[in-house]
């Protein structure tokens, strides 16, 4: 071969290359925005939401849920590309089973937000069917068809969703995947929640946490199987699928259970999931490295668009709890310490959201970071956005090309 076709050939493996990490990298920055973050302020020290905004934009999280519907959140995340679903609090079931008073909420603490708050969802209550006040899970499903009968009336049910958030205890049994069942006791009140999600098109939101079941029974699970890492994972002995994981395990079985409750093709999403990365001496596997582990591990998947063995092809959305460490929430040690980051901007661990271009391995060492929330100035990974990253890689294929064209 000459020279000239040498160079010629040279000159479109390294543009064919600098096309395929221009693909790469903008396909990495769009899929990263699909990751949600539980947004919990049960604390007395963090910082204020136009801060909280700096910071979901320089992870560029576009998915976030908060506890209540903080007006100062709502006003702030105005005319952002921030999706939010909001929550109805528990004590405010009873009074939203009244018709009138489900409208005059949506009017007070939806309508005069959105569009310009882009609100996607209302969560009607939290982990209604495993609270200590029982009583509140007789409300629960009227409040939700008032809801959603307020968002008709304005305009608005065809852009906000209505569930409620579920612990994975209103589950009997949930392994093996296939044998997932709702409790007994549940029956009546399960079939009247699943019929409103049917028929509104609104999906199930559950709460899983693999730690739990790790913490509670450490010496019989695999602490790899829990945190993503390799492991030889289970088969389910009646549906012979495969699985590496407890968290996929978990939602199979939330399937199974609505399935057995005549309910096929309900979506489900994962509405908490996350590791404290602190616990008192009886909280075994909460750690700081497998906190990092295991979110870390978390937001591969979520970049691979997965979904869980019984429905590979629906990508299975996740929201990580949390996004700060919260100083005032009551328990143990652990409830206070699931966040991402410290108030301050500390990161806790790094699970590689500020990171786009190192690699790390599921076994390697967190590292800290920060990003400044005492400065008005945007953070440096906002400054290297998606249209900088365009610029920065054509300007290196000119170069290419001129230090090619110098060369002939």
């Amino acid at each position: 071969m000459d020279a000239p076709l040498r160079s010629t050939t040279s000159l479109l493996q390294i543009l064919v290359s600098f096309f395929l990490l221009l693909f790469l990298g903008l396909n990495m920055f769009r899929e990263v925005e699909s990751l949600g973050i539980n947004y919990g302020q049960v604390a007395n020290n963090l910082p204020p939401p136009e801060k909280v905004l700096q910071l979901l934009n320089a992870l560029k999280i576009t998915k976030a849920r908060i506890y209540d519907t903080n007006p100062q959140v709502l006003t702030t995340f105005a005319n952002t590309n921030i999706e939010l679903i909001v929550t109805v609090e528990n004590q405010m079931l009873a009074t939203l089973g009244d018709q009138q008073q489900a409208l005059q909420w949506v009017s007070s603490h939806i309508r005069p937000y959105f569009p310009a708050t882009n609100i996607t969802g209302i969560a009607v209550g939290n982990e209604i069917f495993t609270d200590e006040d029982t009583s509140l899970m007789t409300y629960l499903v009227p409040a939700m068809v008032n809801i959603h009968a307020a968002l008709v009336k304005t305009g608005l049910s065809q852009y906000i969703q209505v569930s409620s958030p579920n612990s994975l205890a209103v589950l009997a049994n949930s392994y093996p995947p296939s044998a997932g069942n709702f409790r007994s006791d549940l029956s009546d009140i399960m079939q009247q929640f699943l019929q409103f999600l049917a028929t509104n098109k609104s999906p199930f939101w559950i709460n899983a946490y693999p730690y739990f079941a790790y913490k509670d029974n450490p010496n019989k699970i695999s602490l790899d199987y829990v945190l993503f890492n390799s492991n030889q994972g289970m088969v389910d002995p009646y549906t012979r699928l495969h699985y590496d994981n407890m968290l996929y395990a978990q939602v199979d079985a939330a399937i199974f259970a609505i399935s057995r409750m005549g309910f096929n093709g309900l979506e489900v999403k994962i509405s908490e999931t996350g590791w404290p990365s602190k616990g008192d001496s009886n909280e075994v596997g909460a750690t700081l490295q497998n906190a990092a582990i295991y979110n870390r591990n978390i937001l591969r998947r979520q970049l691979l668009n997965e979904g869980t063995p019984l429905r590979p092809n629906v990508r299975l959305d996740i929201y990580v709890f949390a996004l700060f460490n919260e100083d005032m929430k009551p328990g143990p040690t652990s409830e206070r310490n699931y966040g991402l980051f410290q108030p301050d901007g500390t990161m806790a661990y790094n699970v590689g959201l500020l990171s786009t271009t190192s690699t790390t391995t599921s076994n390697s060492e967190p590292s800290s970071a920060s990003v400044s929330l005492a400065s008005s100035a945007p953070p440096m990974v906002k400054r290297v956005g998606y249209q900088s990253l365009v610029h920065w890689m054509m300007m290196m294929m000119m170069f290419v090309y001129i230090c090619w064209l110098c060369k002939c």
